[in-house]
């Protein structure tokens, strides 16, 4: 079993928020993320998937992979409120562990239907230091 990962990029803003919370409280539970104004975030996506050579040589085509992943992820996500426009994180708390696996949720049946190819993982750098990621 051989793993391949592809490496996608978005910017999306987002708000740490409790509606049921005073602002005192989300500001400090939240801090910084529950601005009231909203902040942002250069997101770095690696998705990983397994599977065995092909007589090609690869795993999996890797502009095949990237086209899936931007058609049904980026560009839900790029430039966006994950709070207010995307509609995968409508009553979720916009965390990166949220988000991580919202994102997982709409790449695993399409690697597996259209690529036929196993979803290992899903990693979701928020920050450089700052990052969650999701086996299923």
């Amino acid at each position: 079993m051989i793993y391949v990962t592809r490496k996608e990029r978005f910017n999306a803003a987002h708000k740490m928020w409790r509606a049921e919370w005073s602002e005192e409280k989300n500001k400090e539970v939240f801090g910084k993320c529950a601005n009231v104004n909203w902040h942002g975030h250069n997101y770095d996506l690696f998705v990983t998937v397994k599977g065995e050579l092909q007589e090609t040589g690869y795993v999996v085509d890797l502009k095949l992979l990237s086209d899936l992943i931007n058609e049904r992820v980026i560009d839900l996500l790029d430039h966006k409120n994950i709070n207010l426009d995307v509609e995968f994180m409508k009553g979720k708390m916009t965390s990166t562990e949220n988000l991580t696996i919202g994102i997982w949720n709409l790449l695993e049946g399409a690697i597996k239907n259209e690529l036929n190819f196993i979803l290992h993982s899903v990693k979701l750098y928020e920050t450089e230091n700052n990052f969650a990621e999701y086996f299923g």
